[in-house]
């Protein structure tokens, strides 16, 4: 058994942010999301509030038995990647139709999406990303060799996902005045269609080799 102020609880725990900080702490379509959202102020916190609570249900989960789950269901991961590989090429053709016509941070406010739509977003770009899920089962595999502690790992990795949420919540604010100028959006809007098309071209790649 171990206490919060054990070393074998801070050894898991360190470990556990560690491993989050180096998954998460990366561009990528979730992240592009939620910066863009930010940018246009469009239901942020609740768009963090939904990513959080889906990655510490996950993450949790993850250590209970994820592995258990795709082993039971082994097409549930080419389900998800295949899924994955469309919604991320919708939204990379939208991005660069954006960026094509182009745009001001003022009219991007204009356009700001319902609440439920921007949620929906969040979802997906959690649920239907397989990157997420590969994470989740790096996640797990990894916990386990804490033995007891594993829920320590688990508590870890979810401290880095909710730091790396903060970064880009404030972050987007932070940088929200220099997209007043449209070539700025047309920018964005061009690196995240890059960012999805490139995502979705790995995923496919890779569905089809294996």
């Amino acid at each position: 058994m171990f206490t919060l102020s054990s070393p074998a609880f801070f050894t898991a725990w360190s470990s556990g942010a560690a491993t989050g900080l180096g998954l998460f702490a990366v561009v990528g379509a979730q992240s592009a999301f939620i910066l863009r959202q930010g940018l246009m102020r469009a239901h942020l916190l609740s768009i963090l509030a939904v990513c959080a609570v889906i990655d510490a249900v996950f993450i949790f989960s993850s250590v209970w038995g994820l592995q258990v789950l795709t082993e039971w269901f082994p097409s549930l991961t080419q389900i998800v990647l295949w899924f994955g590989v469309s919604f991320l090429a919708w939204y990379g053709v939208q991005s660069a139709r954006r960026a094509w016509r182009g745009g001001s941070l003022a009219a991007c406010r204009a356009a700001v999406p319902s609440r439920g739509a921007a949620l929906l977003g969040a979802i997906g770009f959690s649920l239907l990303n397989p990157h997420f899920w590969l994470d989740m089962m790096v996640v797990g595999s990894l916990a386990h060799g804490f033995d007891d502690a594993r829920m320590a790992y688990a508590s870890g990795v979810l401290c880095a996902s909710l730091l790396w949420l903060a970064v880009l919540g404030i972050g987007s604010r932070l940088f929200a005045p220099l997209f007043n100028d449209a070539r700025a959006w047309r920018v964005l809007d061009g690196l995240i269609a890059l960012v999805m098309a490139g995502l979705a071209f790995s995923l496919a790649r890779g569905g089809l080799a294996g």
